[in-house]
Parts: C-alpha cells; structure tokens; sequence
C-alpha cells in the first residue's frame, strides 16, 4: 500500500509509471512531473467482461490549517490526497458493485447539476406567477413580495436543494421585518412555487409543509360596523366633498348593493338598464 512519503517523494522519469495502493487504486507518475489518481475496475458490458480505467484526479497535499471550506473547494478542482483518493476509490468500487460505470455517472451527475443550477427558486417563481391569471398589478404585488422577502434569501438557490430550515429563516425575517400578514402571503406563495416544482420533477418535496404551523396563524381583524348615526354622518360629509361625479356615483352604489368597489369600479354603463352585480342584488334605473 502507498504511503503519503511514497506518494509525495516520486519523481518523474522519462515514461509514466504506476504506484499501486490495492483494490485498483494506483498512482500514474507522468514524465511531466503531474502525479494523477486512477482507479481501475471490470464491469460486465454486452455480454462481456471489460476492463476501465477511471481518472479521480491529481495527487495533493492538504495544506497545513486548511479550512473546510477550502478544502471542499480543493476537492472540487480535482486535487485529493491519499486518504481522500481511497474514499473516492469506495465510492467508485460500491458503484461498480451495482454494475454502474463510475466515469457515466459523473458524466450524469455533472448534467444534473447543470439542471439544478439552471432551476433557481427565482426562476421557478417567476414561471409560477406568469402562469397565473390574474390581473398584470396582482401579478406585480407578487413579485414585489417575493423580490422583497424570498428572494434576497433563496432566490439563487436550486429549487430542489431547499430545506424546512431555509424556508424556516424565511418566514420568521418576514414575521419580524414585515408583520405577520406578508409572512404568511410569503408561505403561501413559497408553497405554490413548491407544486409547481414537483409536479414539473424539479423538487422532489414541499419544504414549505413540514414549518406550515412554526409561526402564530395571522389573524383576520374585522373592523367594526358602523351605526346608524355614524352612517348618516358618513353619507352627509360625502355629499359635502366635493369630488368628481364619477366618484360619488360609485360611493352611492357601494351603498345600494353593497357590492364591493371592484365590482362597482368594472359595472359598464349599457348595463344599467337593469344591472344585476356579481353580488347578486338587482338594481332597475329608470
């Protein structure tokens, strides 16, 4: 078996030789001095047993105090040192076991990775609201909302690495930062963009779910009806206000039908003739 002295203390020659370490881990010393890890292995292929080699990368040394960070950032360019060439060689030996070329699955895992990378939650939330039908200025309070307070936390994330823990962080700065009514419009949202992910094979779960009660249910505070007398007062200051003709009429209607000012605001005026508002009450003119 090789040793980190062995493996450090090799020269190069005029043509690459091998180190072996056993279970078909080796070290290729090539005449340009760089030292690479290779793993070779058979795998049963169209009714035939064929030999492979697999590259894991280039020998290294870890530097002295290195951090975890950089460390995995070493690892991800492809420089290990010995110990970490023999996790790489179980990992390749447990793949072959299951008759899985170690190289095709880097090759997938590489590709997956790219999709991820490309599935950010912001971008499966954006798609989420172009989907909608609603109205383009609901659509823009959305994406105000999500711009404002999911975003900034999870908007870069692939949707499918997302956690509880981050949805968590999420609705407890909104609870705080923005009460507990853009929270909660913000869990809602989060979990409309989570179905759309899975039911696309974007994420494998809603993260939404598991934290749906970790914050106190807002609470819908009415406001209190007025009385007779406030009613009165309220419609005598009106005809007192001095606005524009179209407003007062919507005023009135308001409190004829008791429809809402939307459904007042998109009554057309050819159907006034007899004018039955989606609140249901019937209004003859004439």
């Amino acid at each position: 078996m090789l040793t980190d002295t062995k493996c450090r203390t090799a020269k190069a020659q005029e043509q690459p030789y091998k180190l072996t370490d056993g279970k078909g881990l080796y070290l290729e010393v090539k005449p340009s001095g760089v030292k690479a890890w290779r793993y070779r292995f058979k795998l049963a292929r169209e009714g035939a047993v064929k030999e492979s080699v697999f590259a894991i990368g280039e020998y290294t040394t870890a530097p002295n105090g290195e951090m975890p960070e950089a460390a995995q950032a070493r690892r991800a360019g492809g420089r290990l040192t010995l110990a970490e060439a023999r996790d790489e060689r179980a990992k390749a030996r447990a793949l072959v076991k299951q008759g899985i070329n170690p190289a095709h699955n880097r090759q997938l895992e590489r590709v997956r990775r790219e999709q991820d990378s490309a599935n950010t939650f912001e971008a499966v939330a954006r798609e989420w609201v172009a989907l909608k039908t609603w109205e383009p200025i609901t659509k823009k309070r959305r994406l105000d909302m999500l711009t404002r307070v999911v975003f900034p936390k999870i908007g870069a994330l692939p949707v499918k690495q997302i956690t509880p823990a981050h949805i968590l962080d999420v609705l407890k700065t909104a609870a705080k930062k923005n009460g507990p009514s853009v929270a909660a419009e913000a869990k809602r949202t989060m979990s409309g963009v989570f179905e759309l992910a899975v039911s696309t094979l974007r994420a494998d779960t809603d993260p939404t779910y598991p934290v749906r009660k970790a914050l106190p249910a807002n609470k819908t505070q009415h406001k209190r009806p007025l009385t007779p007398d406030e009613v009165g007062k309220l419609l005598r200051d009106f005809d007192g206000h001095g606005g524009k003709f179209e407003t007062a009429c919507a005023f009135r209607l308001m409190w004829w039908t008791l429809c809402r000012p939307i459904e007042i605001a998109e009554a057309r005026w050819e159907e006034f003739e007899t004018w039955t508002p989606p609140c249901g009450v019937s209004l003859k003119v004439g």
